[in-house]
């Protein structure tokens, strides 16, 4: 195996209509063509990993507390993965690497490397929220850590549009990541 398919953050809080720090439609938009990439990774027998930000109540010392809402907090909904994605999950807990991630970039303070090196991954597959945070962040960690990047464009969004919109771009010009 020399992919793997990485789910950044598709869960209630960043998804639903309800969600703490929502992307709302954008995010709900992509939901199928995750849900389907997913699949086609299981059928392929390639690395799926679904790392989730975790956050814990009234946490002061978390750098992201004074930036937005309290949200992805342990034991709560807004952590629960969004729509199918969360059936497929639930059908599908052998073939998937579920990872907590404190930070934007899924790699940092995770073992995310090591789990993906003992595998012989060298190609990421990039998807889930939001474009221009921890997917971005998660993405220049991969770059920085020699991995050939895959952004799936119809499997990425954010609650800015000028920052997903961005975000595209410096993936393509600056990280040399394919955009499908």
């Amino acid at each position: 195996m020399t992919e793997a398919l990485l789910v950044v953050d598709y869960t209630h809080d960043f998804v639903a209509e309800d969600g703490a720090l929502t992307c709302g439609k954008p995010g709900q938009a992509i939901e199928s063509k995750i849900v389907e990439l997913c699949h086609s990774f299981k059928e392929a027998d390639r690395v799926i990993v679904f790392p989730v930000d975790l956050h814990f109540r009234e946490d002061p010392f978390h750098p992201e507390s004074p930036l937005f809402p309290p949200h992805n907090i342990e034991g709560t909904l807004g952590r629960k993965l969004y729509g199918s994605l969360d059936h497929f999950y639930q059908e599908n807990q052998d073939a998937v690497y579920w990872m907590d991630k404190r930070r934007y970039s899924s790699f940092a303070g995770t073992n995310l490397d090591q789990y993906l090196r003992e595998r012989h991954v060298t190609t990421v597959h990039i998807v889930g929220v939001c474009t221009d945070i921890c997917v971005l962040h998660t993405a220049v960690d991969a770059y920085n850590l020699g991995y050939q990047i895959i952004i799936h464009k119809d499997a990425v969004a954010s609650f800015d549009p000028q920052g997903h919109e961005w975000a595209l771009r410096h993936f393509e010009t600056t990280l040399g990541a394919i955009l499908k």
